[in-house]
């Protein structure tokens, strides 16, 4: 028996190697889950502006959910919800730009409607929805840092699981001191 399970169990991890992407033939659009859809068309940030994050740059939704935990007063709360108002209005519009680009691109691969011209105009598209949208989430982090202490930046990192060993320190713009 056990040596029937132990082929079983190869074998089942040999076919899905062999079919790696199994399943997702059936997504609306190939390159985007379900869940990248609703993120996108939410203005989530979905992973854009980590270089901004990881570096010491902390970003507006995430400063507000934690605005109790750092001491943001009334002032940079207002700041930087306002910051975020505007960063999510044009994150979600670009968002929904990107996904209909990759819809796009998808139903001209569905469709056989496509040849290498109309392949690269189809990448530029996306491309250039998915590079807006990188800068508007970039963006809100830069407008963001500056208006946190120095202090409040630490306990950010520190509530954020950031144990201060990157490339952090002192890059984050003019904070108050």
């Amino acid at each position: 028996m056990r040596v029937l399970m132990a082929f079983l169990f190869a074998a089942t991890a040999s076919m899905a190697e062999e079919a790696p992407y199994a399943g997702l033939d059936v997504r609306d659009i190939a390159a985007l889950s379900e869940a990248d859809i609703a993120a996108l068309e939410a203005g989530e940030g979905w992973g854009l502006a980590l270089p901004a994050e990881l570096n010491g740059w902390p970003g507006p939704r995430h400063v507000l959910d934690m605005g109790d935990e750092i001491g943001l007063s009334t002032e940079q709360a207002a700041a930087i919800q306002a910051i975020f108002d505007g960063m999510n209005a044009s994150a979600r519009g670009t968002g929904a730009e990107l996904v209909a680009a990759e819809a796009a691109l998808d139903a001209a691969f569905e469709t056989g409607e496509i040849d290498k011209v109309r392949l690269a105009e189809l990448l530029a598209s996306a491309e250039a929805a998915r590079t807006r949208l990188r800068h508007i989430h970039l963006a809100a982090h830069l407008e963001t840092a500056p208006l946190l202490s120095r202090h409040q930046k630490m306990l950010y990192d520190s509530a954020r699981g950031y144990d201060g060993s990157g490339a952090h320190s002192g890059h984050q713009g003019q904070g108050h001191e």
